[in-house]
């Protein structure tokens, strides 16, 4: 019965982090997508203003992408502590690899705007992976 009871609670656990990484990943999204219009506002004439915005997106965007690393790492490891459920891993280093460049000095508007939506693929491809693994866990949960 203890057994019983504490794959459940790891289950639990590993919602919980897939839930807050899937929230940081959304939010850095959001972010990116205003930093977006932002941009497009910039390059269309919009002047110091829209510039200003633009650059405050993205360096909420930049918290928020930590956020997320930070919030996979913990996915990752309440992943491990539950056994025998095939294909429940998060590769950390695979996801958010743009914000090692991303962030790294923005030259011009266009390639910034190219980057962002760069960025908001990545995310993405994140989010789905997690909710990949948050169905999976949930349907584990409603078996037991």
């Amino acid at each position: 019965m203890d057994n019983m009871y504490d794959r459940q609670k790891e289950i639990r656990e590993a919602i919980t982090a897939g839930e807050r990484a899937r929230m940081s990943l959304q939010t850095a999204h959001d972010k990116l997508g205003s930093a977006r219009s932002w941009g497009v506002l910039d390059i269309l004439g919009g002047g110091l203003i829209s510039g200003l915005m633009k650059h405050s997106r993205v360096n909420d965007a930049s918290f928020y992408v930590e956020q997320a690393k930070h919030d996979l790492m913990s996915f990752q490891q309440e992943l491990g502590d539950i056994q025998d459920i095939a294909g429940l891993h998060v590769e950390i280093s695979g996801l958010l690899s743009f914000a090692d460049f991303f962030f790294d000095g923005l030259l011009a508007d266009l390639l910034v705007q190219s980057r962002i939506k760069d960025a908001q693929a990545e995310i993405n491809n994140a989010i789905c992976r997690v909710d990949e693994i948050l169905y999976r866990l949930r349907a584990e949960q409603t078996m037991m």
